[in-house]
């Protein structure tokens, strides 16, 4: 199965093959400021199965060891990486060819939502980011 996924304008693509490993909502300050967004929905992807496609992306360091990368024609946010993630790419759902082909199954940095966002789910919410998931956490809706 290919996933494939795009910035507004069309220029930076990307495709990655079988599965994601998990799908999320982010609530961290970072995330939420690079997107200009409340929260953002994350797919977290193997970087050996992932590959852009089209124009190459810009990348910017936004913190030590943690790279962002968007369209450099319209500023489109696309993927992150970081070393505190080793051999994963996380994209974003909304780049999604389908954004509503992968739902997220649960909240991370969930005490660091906006006190005025209201979302009304049965997904886990965990206050950590996903390397302190609990080990008996279900990262990907199951069918």
């Amino acid at each position: 199965m290919t996933t494939r996924g795009h910035c507004h304008c069309g220029a930076t693509r990307w495709q990655f093959e079988g599965a994601p490993n998990w799908a999320c909502y982010c609530h961290c300050d970072d995330c939420r400021r690079n997107c200009g967004a409340p929260v953002v929905a994350w797919l977290g992807v193997p970087v050996a199965a992932f590959r852009w496609t089209g124009a190459t992306p810009a990348t910017r360091e936004s913190s030590p060891g943690a790279h962002r990368h968007f369209c450099a024609s319209c500023g489109t946010p696309m993927a992150f990486e970081a070393d505190h993630y080793p051999g994963d790419m996380h994209v974003y759902a909304a780049a999604l060819e389908d954004p509503g082909a992968v739902q997220p199954a649960f909240h991370v940095h969930y005490d660091k939502r906006l006190p005025w966002l209201t979302l009304d789910d049965d997904l886990p919410k965990y206050d950590g980011s996903v390397v302190d998931l609990p080990e008996d956490a279900v990262i990907f809706p199951r069918d």
